[in-house]
């Protein structure tokens, strides 16, 4: 039996990172792989563990089919390896920390995707983000409505996709993460 991909979404800022790096061991053990992005941006910059590629390398690992999807996306380009699907051929569910953009060309790919939208109450969200010192207080502001309203139209386009709630202890939402991936 073929494995499952599993496609995490979220506003940045929502937590995904954290949320991987806590339920990786608990992940491993039900045989679940977390994929390694490949980002085109340094690899000592804050964030997730992805390997760092240069623009160039990028796009001739694009070019090459090395990634099974690519995207590009706030001035960054993102690519998952052509390897998931050989683990899921081989019967592993694989979780990949996706991007809300792309839902759509991954669901064609990957029909049977269980999509997880992780969400976290706005006024957290926003301190999170000031704390992060990215973007001025008015950009937070628009980032803040531009998510309300994807994930708004997100819901109501895609009746699937499961949300977890983000706001509260990290241990929480793994053990929600867990109960989703189980079902």
């Amino acid at each position: 039996m073929a494995g499952r991909l599993i496609y995490l979404i979220g506003p940045s800022g929502s937590g995904k990172d954290s949320l991987l790096d806590a339920a990786r061991t608990r992940l491993a053990e039900r045989g679940c792989r977390v994929v390694r992005r490949v980002i085109t941006r340094s690899a000592e910059a804050v964030g997730e563990a992805a390997l760092g590629v240069s623009e160039q390398q990028f796009a001739e690992m694009e070019a090459q089919g090395a990634f099974a999807l690519s995207w590009h996306a706030n001035g960054l380009s993102y690519g998952i390896p052509r390897e998931i699907d050989d683990w899921l051929a081989a019967g592993q569910d694989v979780l990949i920390n996706g991007s809300r953009g792309h839902l759509q060309n991954t669901r064609q790919r990957y029909p049977n995707a269980l999509v997880l939208l992780l969400t976290v109450d706005q006024a957290v969200l926003r301190q999170r983000l000031l704390e992060r010192g990215r973007e001025s207080p008015i950009e937070i502001d628009q980032r803040l409505a531009r998510n309300a309203r994807f994930c708004e139209q997100l819901l109501a386009e895609d009746p699937a996709v499961h949300l977890l709630d983000n706001s509260g202890p990290l241990e929480q939402t793994v053990e929600r993460l867990l109960v989703c991936i189980d079902e």
